[in-house]
């Protein structure tokens, strides 16, 4: 599974979602911060958190709840 979940240092918006991805029980994710490196920080600025699937491109914007996380990890494989 390539699931990464861009994110800033200090930030709480960032707690609040690993936060629903532990509650959810995600399999394993990687973290990226984007605070160092000026192509996420202009792809993902604002939007942090995000979770990227890398299979599939396709991004899940916070805010998002245990539902729409399961209905993103769900249509994963689409």
């Amino acid at each position: 599974m390539a699931l990464i979940l861009y994110q800033r240092d200090h930030c709480h918006l960032c707690d609040l979602a690993l936060e629903v991805l532990a509650a959810a029980r995600v399999p394993d994710f990687e973290t990226a911060f984007i605070d160092d490196d000026e192509a996420l920080e202009a792809r993902y600025g604002l939007r942090v958190p995000v979770l990227r699937n890398e299979a599939s491109a396709r991004e899940l914007d916070w805010p998002f709840d245990a539902e729409r996380l399961r209905h993103f990890l769900g249509a994963r494989a689409q």
